[in-house]
């Protein structure tokens, strides 16, 4: 579990803060030929959460507050010839669970709340002219993203948004 809690008063420049938990990550990059494989599994008794409460008055910059939970990420970035990536993820977590509860006033810029939460995320980009991709995402898991805000008197603009995403994949090949 993550917790950030927290209360910032009369800051002339920008406030941020971020509450994040996982349960596997996963970064790869390289720029050689590259066999890749990755086998990520978070079983039913994990609980992954995320939670920030904050309370932020009187800033003169930009306001931006996240919390965020992941059972599973990959990233993998190879720019060589030959790419082979086999990635398997199993989330059987109890919850991956983010929230957010921000009370924001008097802010003299934009504001950006933010909370998300992620079952199995997988993300490739290559520019490798020989490439094989095979990703298995499993999700047995209730994800949920909260935000809970109250913002006052700002001078920008103001963003709020909650995401929860069971399974995500992004290939590029460029």
């Amino acid at each position: 579990m993550a917790r950030v809690n927290t209360s910032v008063n009369n800051v002339s420049g920008d406030v941020s803060g971020t509450a994040s938990a996982a349960g596997n990550n996963l970064e790869v990059f390289t720029m050689n030929n590259t066999n890749v494989l990755n086998n990520q599994f978070v079983g039913s008794s994990a609980d992954i959460v995320a939670i920030q409460n904050a309370n932020v008055q009187n800033t003169g910059g930009t306001v931006d507050l996240q919390s965020q939970a992941v059972c599973n990420g990959a990233d993998i970035s190879t720019d060589p010839s030959d790419v082979n990536v086999k990635s398997n993820q199993v989330c059987d977590a109890t919850d991956p669970y983010a929230e957010l509860n921000a009370n924001v006033s008097n802010a003299n810029n934009s504001v950006a709340l933010g909370s998300t939460a992620v079952g199995n995320s997988f993300s490739e980009d290559t520019n490798a002219p020989n490439t094989n991709i095979v990703t298995r995402q499993t999700n047995n898991s209730f994800e949920d993203a909260v935000v809970n805000s109250t913002v006052s008197n700002v001078n920008g603009n103001v963003s709020v948004s909650a995401s929860a995403i069971g399974n995500n994949a992004q290939i590029i090949h460029y």
